[in-house]
């Protein structure tokens, strides 16, 4: 199976659930989405992260990519 050529491409044809990483441009410069893409439409995906549904406008991607599966958390050490 061959890999979509482009960061949009990919995110096109990524199932939903599948964990991402997505550079993407802000004002000054490029911020990274690390998550599950929750859905992905000819104009916008949305990445759960940690901290909340981070929707990106396709246009402003630079790199995407699937990532492993987070590492489980440890138990705080006693």
């Amino acid at each position: 199976m061959s890999q979509p050529s482009t960061p949009t491409g990919f995110l096109s044809a990524a199932a939903p659930g599948t964990r991402v990483v997505v550079r993407y441009r802000i004002e000054g410069g490029f911020t990274d989405a690390l998550g599950d893409l929750v859905e992905c439409n000819a104009g916008a995906c949305t990445v759960r992260t940690r901290q909340a549904d981070v929707v990106i406008q396709l246009s402003d991607v630079v790199a995407a990519k699937g990532v492993p599966p987070a590492p489980k958390r440890r138990r705080p050490a006693l």
